[in-house]
C-alpha cells in the first residue's frame, strides 16, 4: 500500500496477471542465392530496388551459369511481398577487388570480379578544401564490364554515390570509415593510422583472378567469423524469417539440387519455425515423371513443391526467359497471409508478374502429380495463371496441407515468444492460471478470425496446465509443462457438388 498522508484521489497501477501474446509474422522470406556483386552478410531489402542497389540485378555466374535470385526477389515483391532477407552465395574462395592508398584501403562490398566494375575518385573535401585530412570520395558501378574499362561517368553508370567532407579522425561525426560503411552498396574502407589523404583521379578497382566454381558448402555457408555467418547459416540466425527460398537450388547442372534441398528442409526442421518452398528442375522430362527429390520431402510438412517453371520477361534484354517459380510463390504466400491469414491455404491465387507457364498442364497430368504432392500451377481461361495447389511434401494426413503446417509455425512461435516471462516465475497454480489465460486468450482471438474449427471456442482448442500436465518430480526439476490443442481449419480441396434429377414438384391427381 502507498503512504497516503492528505486527503485525495489516488492513483495505482495493478498487474492484472494476463500477459497478452501477439502473433509473430508469418511473410518475411529468405532468400538463398547467387548474385551479381554485394555483401556476404544477410541483408533485410524492402523492395526490389533495395536489392538493385546492394545486389545488382540479373546475372549469368562465370559467362555460363544463369542465376535467379534477382528474377525471385523481384517475383516476391510483385506478388505482394512486403520485405525479405538475402543471403549471397559465393565462393569461400573468391577474392575481393581492393586497394590501398597510404593510410586507406578500398574495396569492393563482396568477392567476386564485378568488384572490378567499380571506379572510385578522391578529391578535396568541399567545405575544407586545404585539409588533407578530409576529403571526398566517389564511387561508380558499370554493370556492363566493357562500359566499365570506358570509365565515363556520363555513359552506362548503374549506380553512383558520393561521400563528401569525409574525415581520416576517428573521433569525428563524418569519420571515413564509419560512413562509407553504413552507407555504401558499392564499397568498403580500412585505414590503418589518421592522416592526410592524397587526391586520386577516376580509377578501376584491380581486377580479381575469375571466380572459383562454386560448391554445396558455399550455399551452406561458413560460420568461422560467428558475428557474420554466410549462406544459409546467415539465414539461420535470424528470427523473424518464416519462409525459405533458394531460386538457384539447380543452379549449373543441377548436380548440388539434391545437396540444398536436404540443408534448407533440415534447416526448418529443426527450428520449426519456417517453411520451404521447392521447386522442379529447368527440364524434369515428361510430366508424369515428375517427383518431388527425396531430400526435399519433410515428413513432418516443412516444405512444399511446385511446378512447372515460368517465363518472364528480361527487362534488361526484352526476351522472355524461363526461371524457376519460388520467388514468386513466397510472395503468394505473404500476400495470402496480409488478404486473408495464415489459415488460408495460398492456392488458387493469380500468379503475378509473369508471361506464361514452361508448359500447361491438365486435369488428367494434376490427377498424377497432386497426390504425390506436387503442386501445379495451371491456366485457366480468363482467370489467368493460377497457383492450383496446396499441399506440403508430407503424406501424414495431418501435415498434408500447407496452411495446416504453416498455422501450426505461427501458433507454436507466438506463444514461445509470447509466454518468455513464465521463466523463474513461481511454479505454482497462481503461475498456471495466468499461463491458461494468456494463451486461452491468444486462441480465442484467433478462433473469432476463423482460424481454428468449432461453432464453439470450446470445440476449437484446449488448454492445460496442472498437475495433469506435470507431476511433482516435474515440478522440482523446475519443468512448468502446458498442454495445447487446436482445431486447424483444413481447405476444401475437392468441391463435389452431387446432381441429380427431381421432378420440380409436380404431382398426380386422382380424378
Amino acid at each position: 500500500m502507498g503512504n497516503y498522508t492528505y486527503p485525495g484521489v489516488y492513483i495505482q497501477e495493478v498487474d492484472t496477471g494476463n500477459k497478452p501474446i501477439e502473433g509473430v509474422s508469418t511473410s518475411i522470406a529468405g532468400f538463398l542465392g547467387v548474385a551479381e556483386r554485394g555483401p556476404m552478410a544477410a541483408t533485410f531489402l524492402s523492395s526490389f530496388a533495395d536489392y538493385q542497389r546492394s545486389y545488382g540485378t540479373y546475372y549469368v555466374y562465370g559467362g555460363s551459369n544463369p542465376t535467379y535470385l534477382a528474377y525471385a526477389v523481384e517475383g516476391f515483391f510483385l506478388n505482394g511481398g512486403q520485405g525479405c532477407w538475402v543471403a549471397r552465395v559465393a565462393s569461400a574462395t573468391a577474392a575481393v577487388a581492393q586497394v590501398t592508398l597510404g593510410n586507406i584501403t578500398i574495396k569492393a562490398a563482396g568477392p567476386g570480379t564485378t568488384g572490378s566494375q567499380i571506379a572510385y575518385q578522391i578529391l578535396p573535401a568541399s567545405i575544407a578544401s586545404t585539409d588533407k585530412t578530409q576529403f571526398q570520395l566517389r564511387v561508380y558501378y558499370w554493370t556492363d564490364p566493357a562500359a566499365a574499362k570506358v570509365m565515363d561517368v556520363n555513359t552506362g553508370v548503374t549506380l553512383s554515390e558520393v561521400f563528401d567532407n569525409l574525415s581520416t579522425n576517428p573521433s569525428s561525426s563524418m569519420y571515413c570509415v564509419g560512413t562509407v560503411n553504413s552507407g555504401s552498396n558499392l564499397v568498403q574502407l580500412a585505414q590503418s593510422t589518421p592522416g592526410p589523404v592524397a587526391p586520386v583521379a577516376l580509377t578501376l578497382l584491380p581486377t580479381p583472378v575469375a571466380d572459383p566454381a562454386l560448391a554445396l558448402d558455399d550455399f551452406k555457408g561458413s560460420a568461422a567469423d560467428p558475428a557474420n555467418p554466410t549462406g544459409l547459416l546467415a539465414l539461420d540466425a535470424i528470427d523473424d524469417i518464416s519462409i525459405y527460398c533458394c531460386p538457384d537450388e539447380n543452379y549449373g547442372d543441377g548436380s548440388m539440387a539434391s545437396g540444398i534441398d536436404d540443408a534448407l528442409r533440415s534447416s526448418c526442421e529443426t527450428s520449426k519455425d519456417r517453411f520451404a518452398i521447392f521447386q522442379s528442375a529447368p527440364n524434369p522430362g515428361p510430366p508424369d515423371k515428375v517427383a518431388i527429390p527425396p531430400t526435399a520431402i519433410s515428413q513432418r510438412g516443412y516444405s512444399a513443391f511446385y511446378y512447372p517453371w515460368v517465363k518472364v520477361l528480361n527487362s534488361k534484354t526484352n526476351i522472355l526467359t524461363l526461371i524457376p517459380p519460388g520467388g514468386h510463390i513466397a510472395g503468394i504466400y505473404a500476400r495470402s497471409d496480409a488478404n486473408y491469414n495464415v489459415a488460408k491455404d495460398p492456392a488458387n491465387e493469380q500468379i503475378s508478374g509473369i508471361d506464361s507457364l514452361q508448359l500447361l498442364i491438365n486435369n488428367g497430368i494434376q490427377s498424377q502429380l497432386n497426390p504425390i504432392g506436387v503442386n501445379c500451377l495451371r491456366y485457366f481461361k480468363a482467370q489467368g495463371n493460377l497457383v492450383y495447389g496446396g499441399r506440403t511434401t508430407s503424406a501424414d494426413p495431418d501435415w498434408v496441407y500447407i496452411n495446416v503446417r504453416r498455422l501450426f509455425i505461427f501458433i507454436e512461435k507466438s506463444i514461445q515468444q509470447g509466454t518468455q516471462w513464465v521463466v523463474f516465475q513461481p511454479n505454482d497454480q497462481t503461475t498456471w492460471a495466468r499461463v491458461i489465460r494468456s494463451v486461452s486468450d491468444f486462441l480465442t482471438g484467433l478462433w473469432m478470425q476463423n482460424m481454428l474449427m468449432g461453432a464453439k471456442k470450446e470445440d476449437a482448442f484446449f488448454v492445460r496446465c496442472d498437475m495433469t500436465t506435470m507431476t511433482q518430480t516435474d515440478i522440482e526439476s523446475g519443468r512448468l509443462i502446458v498442454t495445447v490443442g487446436v482445431a486447424p481449419v483444413y481447405p476444401a480441396e475437392f468441391v463435389i457438388f452431387q446432381i441429380g434429377q427431381w421432378a420440380g414438384g409436380a404431382s398426380v391427381t386422382e380424378n
